[in-house]
């Protein structure tokens, strides 16, 4: 039997980040993990992240994760790949299947980080090829360069369903609807916007009646749903698809814990069965922690910093770290923590209905229904004003915790202030130089350069674009609306790359001035 001072189980964000605290600490740490390759969801996450400087906002997924690796190869740490945890057991015993061999481990502290699951819905040809979860379409598209089908109709309109729905468009897919059985949009409205202005249409209070084939999945027919939550009669919609992706929530992949004795609970708040922890995740079992998902569903930022969190902890109880140390350090961890838990999107505030932002503002029902807001709405928010010469457009209305945009912009042109959930404040009149490093920032690609001066009679919109391949200087399409429809001509004048934009790529179309405020998309004429 191998002792060690920490054993953590799940190599993902949250347990890399554990081990990597323990490990700097002095102890002996080894991590354990069923995949064949470490982080998690990491590496399938290639949009930019949300929050501040401190949880690694603007960065992408994947590029988190090679940070996270080195880290944990620098510090030590050693790795186990394709090794299964089979049980925890009295005093901290743990038995691990590796090459079908079982290997028994004992550990002073255990930090369990076994992430979460994808949640299925039962409808009728569910089981057919070709319904697959949305984490699914990810691993195929972003881990392995495989399109996950042509036609697809997503299933679910959180984070997950809405992300997913987008990356999907960025690999060729087809995305023919978003289809939730809830009467308003669950994940960002940021995320919901950049689909909506691609023309994705969103079917909120509908659900999916039937998945059509007899080998695999030939069309998908959706219904609404009463208040009841029962199908309507004759309000069947018939898509022609070849995939169904389903993003209906995740569930805590707890049952190590409980076999370990953990007291359990369900909580539908914290994604379904957990444990019951402290605020440093430990469990009603002492040296036995809980960290990242499978303590409660967040994002992944929030759990790197429970994973640091509760390695500092364990190295504590182990005598690794004084307490004076514990405390300064759990604080700072602790309020990382708290700045991503506010807002609309807080935890607190999960099956809330939220009608204003903090600052008072009316929240759009049309954003939550349909994915977009109206041209009445977006000029009451303060990221929105109209000036002379070049200027940024931010069109983010929700209190969702970001700040990159204020960090960016050289010129003081953005405010948002100590809260990283305020509604960002452009300047007015404001240096704008043009850059577009706060539009290359945005994780939620929604901020637009507009100068209603660029020529008589026409106006300039700059916007975040990361579809290949990209329009030519010269080329002449149409600019969309906010819903996605073509609302007039437009000429691509400029196109902009920069390795400072992480791949986000700078598109400054030409449109008549009127449309200024308006256009906010581009598609090329390919007739």
């Amino acid at each position: 039997m191998e002792r060690y001072n920490l054993i953590v189980v799940g190599a993902g964000p949250a347990g890399l980040s554990a081990a990597i605290e323990a490990k700097k600490q002095g102890m002996s740490v080894i991590v354990f993990d069923e995949n064949h390759r470490p982080g998690g969801q990491l590496f399938k996450q290639i949009h930019k992240f949300f929050g501040s400087k401190e949880h690694k906002a603007k960065i992408r997924g994947f590029n988190i994760g090679t940070m996270l690796l080195k880290e944990a190869s620098d510090a030590g740490v050693v790795v186990k790949l394709d090794a299964v945890v089979s049980g925890i057991y009295e005093n901290k015993e743990v038995t691990v299947i590796h090459d079908k061999t079982v290997y028994h481990y004992k550990g002073d502290c255990v930090i369990v980080a076994t992430g979460a699951s994808e949640n299925m819905v039962p409808f009728k040809g569910w089981t057919l090829p070709g319904v697959i979860g949305a984490g699914a379409a990810q691993t195929l598209m972003n881990l392995h360069g495989i399109k996950p089908g042509n036609k697809i109709l997503m299933l679910g309109s959180g984070n997950v369903g809405l992300v997913v729905s987008f990356q999907l468009l960025q690999a060729g897919c087809d995305v023919v609807a978003l289809v939730d059985a809830a009467p308003r949009i669950g994940g960002y409205g940021v995320h919901a916007s950049k689909l909506s202005r691609t023309g994705v249409p969103f079917y909120l209070g509908y659900t999916i009646k039937e998945v059509k084939g007899t080998e695999k999945v030939e069309g998908v027919v959706i219904a609404k749903l009463d208040e009841h939550f029962k199908l309507i009669p004759g309000s069947e919609i018939e898509f022609s698809a070849d995939t169904v992706c389903v993003a209906v929530g995740l569930s805590p992949m707890s049952q190590l814990l409980k076999m370990a004795g953990c007291k359990m609970e369900d909580n539908p708040r914290r994604g379904g069965q957990v444990p019951l922890i402290d605020e440093f995740g430990e469990t009603s079992v002492k040296g036995i922690f809980a960290a990242g998902d499978v303590g409660g569903i967040e994002e992944a930022s929030a759990a790197m910093i429970k994973g640091r969190t509760a390695g500092l902890r364990a190295a504590y109880r182990l005598g690794f770290v004084q307490e004076e140390k514990m405390g300064d350090s759990s604080g700072a961890y602790k309020k990382e923590l708290d700045s991503l838990r506010q807002g609309m999107f807080a935890p607190s505030n999960r099956g809330k209905i939220i009608s204003k932002t903090d600052e008072g503002i009316d929240i759009s029902t049309v954003l939550l229904t349909k994915g977009y807001l109206t041209d009445e709405e977006i000029s009451s928010f303060p990221g929105v004003t109209r000036q002379k010469g070049i200027h940024p457009v931010i069109e983010c209305t929700q209190n969702i915790p970001c700040n990159p945009c204020q960090e960016a912009c050289k010129k003081n042109c953005i405010k948002i202030g100590a809260c990283i959930t305020s509604l960002p404040q452009v300047e007015n009149p404001c240096s704008c130089t043009g850059c577009g490093m706060c539009v290359a920032s945005c994780s939620g690609q929604a901020i637009f350069l507009v100068d209603e001066d660029f020529e008589p009679d026409f106006a300039s919109i700059t916007l975040p674009y990361e579809f290949l391949p990209l329009p030519q200087k010269g080329e002449k399409g149409f600019g969309l609306s906010r819903s996605g429809e073509k609302i007039c001509s437009a000429e691509v004048v400029e196109v902009r790359t920069s390795p400072a934009f992480d791949h986000t790529s700078l598109l400054t179309i030409k449109v008549p001035k009127e449309f200024s405020m308006r256009a906010r998309f581009y598609k090329a004429n390919l007739e």
